[in-house]
C-alpha cells in the first residue's frame, strides 16, 4: 500500500526527529545505563525504557494499534534502577519505533484531523498528537545527551 502524501510527510518528519534519540544508542555501553546527573533520579536506562513505553502507548492509544503495553516507567512513576540490560533496552526501543512507524503509516490523510481524547493531554488531533510524541522523544533524548556528556561515568 502506498502512503498518502500527508501521511508520508508526517512519517518522514517523525523518523528524522527520532534520530536525535536513536543515533545516541549506537555507541552506548552497558555501564552507561546507570549514569545520571547529580541530584537527579533518572538514569540513562530509565530514559531509554521510558521513551519506548510512551512510543508504544502512542501507537496503541493515539493511532489504534492492537498492542499489549506494560508501560513500566509510567506505572512506577520513578526510576527503580532495574533498566540495566542494554541488549534488552535496545530491542525494546527498536520494537517501539517499529510499532509506532507502522501505526503512523496506516493513517489516511484524513485521519490526521481526527480528534482523540486522552487523560494525559486532553483533546488533540492525531497530527497534534504526533507533535507530542516527537517533542517527548526529543525532550528525553536531550536529557540523555546531557547525561552522557556530563555525568560521571563511574556512578
Amino acid at each position: 500500500m502506498e502512503l498518502q502524501l500527508k501521511t508520508q510527510t508526517l512519517l518522514s518528519l517523525w523518523k528524522e526527529a527520532r534520530t536525535r534519540f536513536s543515533t545516541q544508542l549506537i555507541s552506548l555501553q552497558s555501564q552507561d545505563l546507570i549514569r545520571k546527573l547529580p541530584l537527579t533520579q533518572n538514569t540513562v536506562g530509565f530514559l531509554i525504557r521510558h521513551i519506548g513505553d510512551v512510543e508504544l502507548l502512542f501507537a496503541k492509544n493515539v493511532f489504534g494499534s492492537k498492542l499489549s503495553v506494560s508501560a513500566k516507567t509510567l506505572i512506577a512513576q520513578h526510576d527503580t534502577g532495574e533498566w540495566t540490560d542494554l541488549a534488552s533496552l535496545l530491542e525494546y526501543v527498536s520494537h517501539s519505533a517499529e510499532a509506532l512507524e507502522i501505526a503512523i503509516g496506516l493513517q489516511s490523510d484524513q485521519d490526521w484531523d481526527t480528534e482523540i481524547v486522552t487523560k494525559e493531554f486532553g483533546v488533540k488531533t492525531k497530527a497534534e498528537s504526533l507533535g507530542r510524541i516527537i517533542s517527548h522523544t526529543a525532550h528525553h533524548g536531550g536529557q540523555l545527551a546531557i547525561i552522557l556528556k556530563y555525568a560521571d561515568g563511574a556512578k
